[in-house]
């Protein structure tokens, strides 16, 4: 694909009311461009400082007429280039995108499409680049079983695989999933160029979209959406598990005090080892607002909390943070509706010094 060209809108990047002044939020773009539906965005920095987005629109979540968009911020500018398509299947649905680095430079698009009436006929398709996401090569096949899905990037383990988190969705219902939806995680071996599955984990609602953080060479630890329906559920709140022989396998999912409206939520570990969650801190069907909490104690607790996005009848939807090279965290959402993609920007201090709140697991 070429390079797009400059996103001429002033709306393109501005400081939102909802930023404070330590939290820069910038609406990216909307619906008049491609399409009202935009959904979920991720991004990563590439190895030239280019920060690059890759979402899935269109007409809606399960028209035919979905693809993935790529848009780039060139290192240096101010303008996103306008999105164009980077994956496509002809009379087909696509979902969920997730766009990455490798260490050897070559860039990763993995994404889903859709067979079926729900996301329980999906498959999981990838594409490589070898030019910095300028052009794309053909789609392959990652993952036959239907419903076979994933919504993040991969991360590099101490020993040099990249374990990318997928998730089995099961049933018919467009309102919720069913109780034996899972989440594992698809290692893939640089060296010999192979893909393995982990066990599956399974919790008492269902789980999706598990987030894993490597603690050390053999303790992981995953925070994972939950499954079930949509509406407010006392109970709704993240999953967690965990792995003690390097992400090979992993235990049960099991509830935690972290609330939950069955929506997405990210985990990273930053440069320094401090870990950052961001999630909708609602249990209430609401996915607003996005919170981040830090722990600087490798996950036994989080006394550092903060609301980066709080908008009261609007959504901050399936977050994505990355730590760019100058140490700045970045965080990717949707709303309005999953018409307009943000983006907020924030140094690790603007979470640390805000009036901590002691809290754990």
């Amino acid at each position: 694909m070429r390079k797009g060209t400059p996103l001429i809108l002033a709306a393109a990047m501005f400081r939102l009311a909802i930023g404070a002044d330590d939290i820069a939020v910038h609406r990216v773009v909307g619906p008049e461009v491609d399409g009202r539906y935009k959904h979920p965005a991720t991004i990563t920095e590439l190895d030239n400082g280019d920060l690059y987005i890759a979402y899935y629109g269109g007409d809606g979540e399960y028209r035919g007429d979905t693809a993935v968009y790529g848009m780039r911020l060139a290192a240096g500018s101010s303008q996103w280039t306008t999105p164009e398509i980077i994956a496509d299947t002809p009379n087909r649905s696509e979902g969920n995108a997730a766009i990455w680095q490798g260490p050897d430079g070559v860039v990763w698009l993995f994404y889903v499409t859709n067979y079926g009436p729900t996301w329980s006929s999906a498959r999981i398709k990838y594409k490589i680049s070898k030019d910095g996401a300028h052009t794309w090569s053909d789609s392959y096949m990652l993952a036959f079983e239907p419903g076979t899905m994933l919504r993040s990037a991969p991360i590099i383990l101490n020993n040099g695989d990249y374990l990318l988190p997928v998730y089995h969705e099961t049933g018919g219902d467009r309102e919720q999933t069913a109780s034996d939806t899972c989440s594992y995680f698809l290692r893939y071996d640089p060296r010999e160029e192979t893909w393995k599955p982990t066990n599956r984990i399974y919790s008492k609602m269902g789980n999706l979209q598990a987030q894993p953080v490597q603690i050390d060479d053999d303790y992981l630890v995953a925070y994972i959406r939950r499954g079930g329906g949509f509406g407010p559920l006392k109970e709704g709140v993240l999953y967690r598990s965990e792995s003690r022989d390097g992400g090979w396998t992993w235990s049960p999912g099991l509830e935690t005090d972290f609330p939950n409206p069955n929506s997405a939520v990210d985990f990273v570990k930053l440069d320094n080892g401090h870990l950052l969650l961001v999630y909708n801190d609602n249990n209430q069907g609401k996915r607003m607002p996005l919170t981040v909490a830090i722990s600087t104690d490798n996950d036994r607790s989080y006394p550092y909390r903060r609301d980066v996005v709080n908008q009261p009848g609007d959504t901050a939807a399936y977050p994505c943070a990355i730590q760019t090279q100058d140490g700045k965290i970045h965080v990717v959402y949707t709303s309005g509706n999953r018409t307009i993609i943000n983006q907020a920007v924030f140094e690790e201090s603007a979470i640390l010094h805000h009036q901590p709140q002691g809290a754990s697991r």
